[in-house]
Formats: structure tokens, sequence, C-alpha cells
């Protein structure tokens, strides 16, 4: 089994800053793309940013320039440095791992979510 254990979440005011962490531990051989993902109330799902394992990057739109992706494939840890917050950036944030096992296959992983609140 393998579990993604998220931290860093919070209220900040608007203009601020938050840097979210996210580690997986368990059976893990290898861990392929990482991401964030976040959830705001009445609204689907949505990718935040994405790192591959080498480091190729997406992120959403809204968040270019503003946000940014690392990991540490030592620790199978990603990050995501939020800057100059913004009130609709305000969701519950997620983090996903592709994760390859003992087992054949890959499977996706998802942490439980932390909630970021941006007041104005």
């Amino acid at each position: 089994q393998v579990q993604l254990v998220e931290s860093g979440g919070g209220l900040v005011q608007a203009g601020g800053s938050l840097r979210l962490s996210c580690a997986a531990s368990g059976s893990i051989f290898s861990i392929g793309a990482m991401g964030w993902y976040r959830q705001a109330p009445g609204k689907q799902r949505e990718l935040v940013a994405r790192i591959g394992r080498v480091g190729s990057l997406k992120y959403a739109d809204s968040v270019k320039g503003r946000f940014t992706i690392s990991r540490d494939n030592a620790k199978n840890t990603v990050y995501l440095q939020m800057n100059s917050l913004k009130p609709e950036d305000t969701a519950v944030y997620y983090c996903n791992a592709v994760v390859i096992t003992g087992q054949p296959g890959e499977y996706d992983y998802w942490g439980q979510g932390t909630q970021v609140t941006v007041s104005s």
C-alpha cells in the first residue's frame, strides 16, 4: 500500500505565500509523474501543476508565474510553492502520484487533501 501525506495548507491574506508538501511512503519501487490538483466548492477538481520524474512541467494557465512545482526523488516528495495568492485560489488541494510498486503496472494515488484559504 502507498500513502500520500500533504502538509502546508492554511489561511493567508491575498498576496501572501504558502508552500505545500506531499510525501509518499509505503510499497514504492519508483514514482512517475507527481502533481497537485484543487477543488473549490461547487466546482470540479482541476489540475494545478504536474511534474514528471525527470522534471517536465505543466501548469494551469491561472497559476503560471505565481506557483512553482518541484520534487525531491530521494524523499519521494513533491512541493508546491504558491506566491501572490488570490481569493480564487481558495480550494482543497490534493496531491497525486503515479506509483510503480512490486506489482505489474502503475497506480494512481491521492492524498487526503489540504485546505488553502485566501482572504481578500
